[in-house]
């Protein structure tokens, strides 16, 4: 049985929504975020006190993307994955790497300088500087979805999942209005798969029945 540590909208979200995809049994554990200071048993699990993290037998796994790319190896290479002797697969990988290293990262700059440091310290000036470089790195996604439904292999894969979270985590702070319409309708492709209002509704049920606030923390919103 896999294991899922989560907390409600974070990054978590991905492999959350890639095991909802994938239609794998799985628990669901919730903590309340951050869970390194309001969980601190967690840190017995995961050093960092960070989420994801995700349990398959010996196998442990803390970086969101990784793990959507290990399910999709493990579960469905031809599907969910693509598989290295396609043509796409560089893209595929691209992507998945992208969507946290380029994509969310910016925006964890402006959640820092917004949300989660003393007023005295908040940096009004560095979170709009790094929403424009948010925003400014989405023309890779506009470019692709104006001419594709999904980022790779014509078809919808883990890094549509990779690359949605990112979207999800900029409507949450508020930078959605300056989506482009390519991208909005992307965004709003992924929000009609099942799987993924599943996963929305199964991280609110778990957070109910496990005692966390089941709305994102204020640092997870505008």
């Amino acid at each position: 049985m896999l294991t899922l540590y989560h907390c409600v909208s974070a990054r978590s979200f991905r492999p959350l929504w890639m095991l909802e995809e994938l239609d794998l049994p799985y628990t669901l554990k919730m903590l309340p975020f951050p869970p390194r200071a309001l969980a601190r048993s967690f840190l017995q699990e995961n050093p960092l006190g960070t989420v994801p993290l995700m349990v398959d037998g010996d196998t442990r796994m803390t970086e969101s993307a990784a793990i959507c790319e290990y399910l999709a190896g493990r579960h469905s290479p031809h599907a969910l994955g693509v598989a290295v002797d396609e043509p796409e697969y560089g893209a595929y990988l691209n992507w998945l790497h992208m969507s946290d290293a380029t994509l969310t990262f910016p925006q964890t700059l402006v959640l820092r300088y917004t949300h989660f440091e003393p007023a005295a310290r908040k940096q009004p000036q560095v979170a709009e500087d790094y929403s424009r470089w948010f925003v400014a790195r989405l023309r890779a996604v506009d470019a692709v979805v104006q001419q594709h439904d999904y980022v790779c292999a014509e078809r919808f894969t883990a890094a549509d999942i990779a690359v949605g979270y990112a979207l999800m985590l900029a409507s949450h702070l508020g930078l959605d209005a300056q989506f482009t319409p390519a991208v909005a309708a992307y965004w709003a492709r992924l929000q009609q798969r099942m799987a993924f209002q599943h996963a929305l509704a199964t991280q609110h049920q778990a957070a109910l029945d496990q005692g966390v606030p089941t709305t994102p923390s204020p640092d997870l919103r505008s």
